[in-house]
């Protein structure tokens, strides 16, 4: 395909919206399908909401049972750049319909190295929007185990997200089938659907039979004229990351917000519902 970057009007805008009640999902909404019951939620427990303060949240996904992967821009407040304290997120594991199946603090946001603020419309910076948060408590209970991370999925792969928006809070929504458009160097452009607090969603693809992490969603953008949503090219930029974590090197510099603060690995999960490509 022709550069992306070039033909791309980026929606990095990320204010923090007040949440509503969640509607189902329609056959025509880009086939989500609303995980509002216990039976279709099986599986995918290990994907929370992530509650900022009493206004916003993101989307974020257990790669381990004390790491919570996310989107670098939600650990910053748009308006500002301040840097949300630790103790202002709150992450809901499998939250559906006003419970959650654990509820832990954060004691620890660190997000990638290279993720600096330089403007909301930035698009390059997609390439860098990962964020690890360690909570207070792992998780360790027999129904939320944590997704692996994949490798870097390519030009017509089938992929899927699992996400949390601002018109559906108290429920994830599945779309399990949709196509990686293209790749530019550290970006994804796919055909998934998402919306202002899927930010730090997982992208997955079947690995093995098994759903993995290959990218977190960043942004929603427009590529000649249609919706598409923009995620990391994350297989190196995961590794960084993760070393960064251990080595406690979190510079925490400004870093730009994405579309997705919405207002109010590993062992891979057993029974996910995923369709395979």
């Amino acid at each position: 395909m022709r550069t992306v970057l070039a033909a791309l009007a980026a929606f990095l805008v990320g204010g923090m919206v007040a949440a509503q009640e969640a509607p189902q999902a329609t056959p025509g909404d880009m086939a989500l399908t609303a995980l509002t019951t216990a039976d279709a939620t099986r599986g995918w427990e290990a994907v929370g909401r992530i509650d900022i303060g009493k206004s916003a949240f993101c989307t974020g996904t257990l790669i381990a049972p004390a790491l919570v992967l996310t989107a670098a821009h939600c650990l910053f407040e748009q308006a500002t750049g301040r840097r949300f304290d630790p103790a202002e997120f709150q992450f809901l594991a499998g939250w559906r319909n006003g419970r959650a199946v654990a509820y832990r603090g954060v004691r620890r946001a660190v997000p990638h190295p290279e993720y600096v603020y330089e403007g909301r419309d930035r698009i390059d910076r997609v390439a860098y929007d990962l964020a690890i948060l360690e909570l207070d408590q792992p998780i360790r209970l027999p129904s939320v185990l944590p997704f692996g991370t994949g490798r870097d999925p390519v030009q017509g792969d089938t992929v899927g997200v699992v996400s949390y928006a601002f018109d559906r809070p108290e429920a994830p929504a599945l779309q399990p089938a949709c196509e990686v458009l293209g790749r530019q160097p550290g970006i994804l452009v796919l055909t998934c659907s998402v919306d202002f607090g899927s930010s730090g969603a997982p992208i997955f693809a079947m690995e093995g039979g098994e759903p993995r992490i290959v990218s977190v969603v960043s942004a929603k953008a427009e590529l000649d004229g249609q919706a598409v949503a923009l995620g990391t090219q994350m297989e190196g930029p995961i590794s960084e990351l993760r070393a960064a974590f251990a080595a406690e090197e979190s510079p925490f510099r400004k870093v730009a917000p994405g579309f997705g603060i919405a207002g109010t690995q590993t062992t891979a999960a057993g029974g996910a519902k995923f369709l395979k490509p």
